[in-house]
């Protein structure tokens, strides 16, 4: 099964179009993890992020561009995608559109647009991070589960 198969599956689909957060894992320059809380937007071939130009995670992307993501929902049957891949950061002039359709997403029309223009007015640009999908998994308590239980 191809990444992008797993990826248009309908648990996939369903927590690809949430309002769930993603958890965005990375390496730190000492090789030490990190995973930090972060909104998403799924362009049906890349997972993108959006982040400030000065985020600490923009220091080690470059050198360190191996990346996980989990997104998932936390009532049961949990339903649980997770992906690895490479990112690639590019700072943009503005607002990141995917990060404006997440924003839209997860606020609503009216109230997204209302954060679009805050975050429009604290600097002149932002980093986008998009993600290239290179492994994906999903975990739906009913059909798939984590290896270590699965028979």
């Amino acid at each position: 099964m191809t990444v992008l198969s797993v990826l248009n599956d309908e648990v996939a689909q369903e927590l690809l179009t949430s309002r769930e957060l993603a958890r965005l894992a990375y390496t730190w320059s000492d090789g030490t993890p990190r995973v930090v809380p972060i909104w998403f937007h799924w362009t049906g071939a890349e997972i993108v992020v959006a982040s400030p130009p000065k985020a600490p995670k923009l220091k080690v992307l470059g050198s360190r561009p191996h990346v996980a993501v989990t997104i998932d929902h936390s009532s049961w049957p949990y339903h649980v995608l997770l992906v690895r891949g490479t990112a690639r950061v590019e700072h943009v002039d503005g607002i990141v559109p995917e990060y404006a359709a997440a924003a839209e997403r997860y606020f609503g029309p009216e109230q997204g647009q209302a954060w679009i223009t805050q975050v429009r007015s604290m600097g002149p640009g932002m980093a986008r991070i998009s993600i290239t999908p290179e492994h994906a998994t999903i975990l739906d308590f009913e059909a798939r589960f984590p290896s270590a239980i699965s028979s």
